[in-house]
Formats: structure tokens, sequence, C-alpha cells
């Protein structure tokens, strides 16, 4: 079997106003119906982001258990956020052999979804320390949710649809 090469988009048109967003949503057209993947570039998340944020991760896992368990997810009650240890997650009854953290959009005691208590919805458990890791996760959160917006406003293009979805076209 020949595996055709991944594409590579440039979607800094999509991020320009005056931008060519038919040809980017052209070529992600193509590229899911003739490959089903491609990468991005050009979509304006700075290296350094990711960088610092991979950094800050691996300071935090290198803490003793005991500072890491002050985040555990026991204390995340509802909204199903913190660390947890190595095995203790299971899939199929089976423990994990892995070590993590869960974060998600943060949002507050006053928000409807929390007032009523519905699952993964809250505030997230930062660690003290490292001291950046809370602000870093949260930009990385924002960043990757607004290139979603934007592929998403593409692929909808690609598809003829307008972007919330439906066929206006």
């Amino acid at each position: 079997m020949v595996v055709a090469a991944l594409p590579v988009i440039d979607i800094a048109p999509l991020l320009d106003a005056a931008g060519d967003a038919e040809v980017v949503a052209g070529a992600i057209d193509a590229a899911c119906r003739e490959v089903g993947f491609f990468r991005v570039v050009g979509h304006g998340v700075e290296p350094a982001r990711l960088a610092e944020l991979d950094s800050l991760a691996r300071a935090f896992f290198a803490r003793p258990e005991d500072e890491k368990a002050t985040i555990a997810m026991e204390r995340g009650g509802p909204a199903w956020r913190g660390w947890f240890p190595l095995d203790g997650e299971l899939t199929s009854g089976v423990p994990d052999h892995k070590e993590g953290v869960y974060f998600g959009t943060e949002l507050g005691p006053e928000h409807p979804a929390v007032r009523v208590g519905r699952p993964l919805h809250g505030a997230n458990l930062f660690p003290d320390e490292p001291a950046g890791l809370g602000p870093a996760v949260l930009g990385w959160m924002e960043a990757m949710t607004r290139l979603g917006g934007v592929l998403l406003r593409a692929i909808a293009a690609a598809l003829r649809l307008d972007a919330d979805g439906s066929s206006g076209r």
C-alpha cells in the first residue's frame, strides 16, 4: 500500500481578513478527501508557547507525589479535574500505567453548568509549583480553541455550509 505524503496547509490566509479563504478551504477539502489528515502551518501559535507548556508540565510531574496530590482529582469534584498517580486511572477495569492531570475550560461557581453540578464543568486545580503552569495551560487551551474555530469555519466553507454548519448555499 502506498501512503500519500501528509499535506501541509498554510492557513495564514484564514487569519487575515484579506486572505483567500476559498483556496485554503479547497486545500483542506482535498486533503480530507484524498488523505484523511493534514498538518497546518501559518496558524500564528508561537512554538515557544508549546515549549513553555512542555517544560512546566515536566517540572510538575517531577515534583514529589505529596505535592502533586494537593491537586488530586478527589479534590476536583464533578468537574473531574486534577492529578492522578501512576496506575491511578482505570480503563475497562484495568489500571493504566500512566500518571496524568486533567484540565478543562475554566468555569467559576457562578456559571450555570457549575451551579447545577453538571459533570466536567467547573474550576481547574492548578499546583502552586511550578507557578506558571496554570496560565500556560489556560493560554494554550485558548489558542487551540481559537485555532479549532478557524479550522471548523474553513471545513464548513469547503463543505459549502455556513459557518454555523447550516446549508446556507
